[in-house]
């Protein structure tokens, strides 16, 4: 079966993938004349807007959808990701991790945005994704009822079980802990929180997921400090990896960008259509604010997290010679700088990364679950299917589990890569739209039928009155 699962993942990856993602993050790139980078300070501004009140409901911030977003964003891919793609591609996939960062800002702004302006009203709270703009955008419910099925299995099952396998491995590393046992208290701790709703979820992810990235990105900044010197080897021992001639004449460059775009997508998910579920959960006056937003957590995501984890392991040169991978790695690298008590702060930083992504991704799979037929009993078996592929990821085998993971990745990536491409004309009309409020000083407000807009059946009913912006 590991043969099987592995043949599909180089096809996937080699053949589709790639080329796929960093072909759309240059094209929107460009389409949006480079919105990821003219739009850094709004990025931030748009973050602290409160939720817009409409008809009595106030619905999830800004502030939440984007913690909703970093909760799955930051998790193992940070962590051990960064480390398994070190080990295979070498250093040089740090580099191919960032510049899919940098050209998945672009993407992430066009699927988030879009998520935004097909969202629907559910009760008191809003829903939204790739399954919706795919069925209202592009009149295929056919299609997003397979793309809510993939990223159903992709997050709520695969990934959570890539979730618990690490903090299987960390608890069990740092204190000699059955791994069975840190799976069945992991999987108690999931079914109180996921039970609970979309609100509840809001609250845990708003409140574990700034403490725990800036803890982390802490600890790397003392190692970076205590490592000054080293810091222009390492960058040149990245670039030179991404690139050199030693690594072309070995295949070496291939492996690099293989291993940068497979775990840099499973780190940040621009393109993936996995955030734009987080993204239509936020009342906001204008659908670019989340396409902002998400951008940002991108940034947050791959090149502070997963850049501070990179350091960590490369300032250590002889990281090859350990025979360690994923997550033991990078305890492993800490260790040798601040001392044995590392192994035990990586384990409690894998905790909340890894936890709150376990949360964030059971919403992603229930809101698609939603998508596809609303019903209570089917809910509460996927919630519980949720529990039990965690229980299973804490003693699975770590080759297996990613190797699904990043089959079932790739086939939701391409349905949404598909479908944000042939929309991608809507989400540039309403950045367009966004720009001219702001020119003239006001706080934008989205109104699509002046757009030409339709199938925005939640955007139709609410009625803004445009105000100057304060700022």
């Amino acid at each position: 079966m590991q043969g099987i699962i592995d043949g599909l993942n180089n096809f996937l990856w080699t053949y589709i993938l790639i080329a796929g993602l960093l072909g759309a993050g240059l094209y929107f790139t460009i389409a949006t004349r480079f919105v990821q980078f003219r739009y850094l300070k709004e990025m931030v501004r748009v973050l602290g807007d409160k939720s817009v009140v409409v008809d009595g409901m106030k619905s999830i911030s800004s502030f939440k959808s984007f913690s909703i977003g970093a909760a799955t964003r930051i998790g193992t891919g940070n962590l051990a990701g960064v480390a398994v793609a070190i080990v295979i591609g070498g250093p040089g996939a740090v580099f191919w991790m960032w510049i899919v960062a940098l050209l998945g800002g672009a993407t992430s702004f066009i699927e988030s945005t879009l998520a935004q302006v097909y969202k629907v009203r559910d009760g008191k709270a809003y829903r939204g994704g790739p399954a919706y703009y795919i069925e209202r955008g592009l009149n295929k419910r056919w299609l997003g009822i397979i793309f809510a099925v993939l990223i159903a299995i992709t997050f709520g099952l695969i990934f959570n079980s890539v979730q618990s396998n690490t903090i299987s491995l960390a608890f069990e590393s740092a204190f000699g802990i059955d791994r069975l046992v840190v799976g069945g208290i992991v999987t108690v701790l999931t079914g109180i929180i996921i039970f609970g709703g979309v609100h509840r979820i809001a609250n845990f992810s708003s409140i574990i997921v700034p403490v725990m990235a800036v803890l982390y990105i802490g600890i790397a900044l003392i190692v970076v400090v205590m490592n000054f010197s080293q810091i222009p080897a390492v960058f040149a021992t990245i670039v030179s990896s991404a690139f050199g001639f030693e690594q072309a004449l070995g295949g070496g460059i291939g492996a690099a960008i293989m291993q940068g775009v497979r775990r840099g997508l499973f780190s940040n998910e621009a393109g993936m259509g996995s955030a734009p579920n987080a993204a239509a959960t936020a009342n906001v006056s204008h659908p670019a604010k989340q396409g902002f937003i998400q951008t940002l957590g991108v940034y947050v995501d791959t090149l502070l997290v997963c850049s501070a984890t990179a350091f960590i392991i490369l300032v250590n040169t002889d990281y090859q010679s350990t025979g360690l991978e994923g997550i033991e790695l990078l305890q492993s690298s800490l260790s040798a700088q601040v001392g044995d008590w590392a192994g035990i702060f990586i384990a409690a930083a894998i905790f909340m990364f890894a936890f709150s992504s376990i949360i964030g991704s059971y919403y992603y799979g229930e809101t698609n679950i939603e998508f596809i037929k609303k019903s209570k009993t089917a809910l509460n078996i996927y919630r519980v299917l949720t529990m039990g592929l965690v229980m299973f990821g804490s003693y699975a085998s770590l080759g297996l589990v990613w190797s699904m993971a990043d089959v079932f990745m790739a086939l939701m990536t391409i349905i949404n890569i598909i479908g944000i491409v042939l929309l991608s004309g809507i989400a540039i009309k309403v950045l367009k739209d966004y720009e001219q409020q702001r020119s003239q000083g006001l706080d934008p407000t989205f109104k699509p039928t002046a757009l030409g807009i339709k199938n925005t059946d939640c955007w139709d009913e609410i009625r803004y009155e445009a105000k100057k912006d304060a700022s």
